[in-house]
């Protein structure tokens, strides 16, 4: 795992070349978070789940919760 933190990553792309990238392969995800890092003025996506969940009524909540599911290519990233 302490690879996956360390700052510097490279990858071979499948012509050959090998890349390094750095702190932008975090950059990615934490805007999901933090649309503000990308010049967006909107929620991120928990709060956007909460808001719609809270907009539901009281006695379904609960379930609501119960059945988040993530998936997908972003939920392969550390730490989410």
């Amino acid at each position: 795992a302490a690879a996956s933190t360390s700052l510097e990553k490279s990858y071979e792309l499948p012509d050959g070349q090998v890349i390094t990238i750095g702190n932008e392969r975090f950059r990615c995800p934490e805007s999901l978070f933090q649309p503000s890092f990308l010049g967006m003025e909107s929620c991120g996506i928990h709060e956007t789940v909460y808001n719609s969940i809270m907009k539901c009524d009281v006695d379904i909540r609960k379930d609501l919760y119960a059945n988040i599911v993530m998936s997908g290519g972003t939920t392969m990233y550390p730490g989410i």
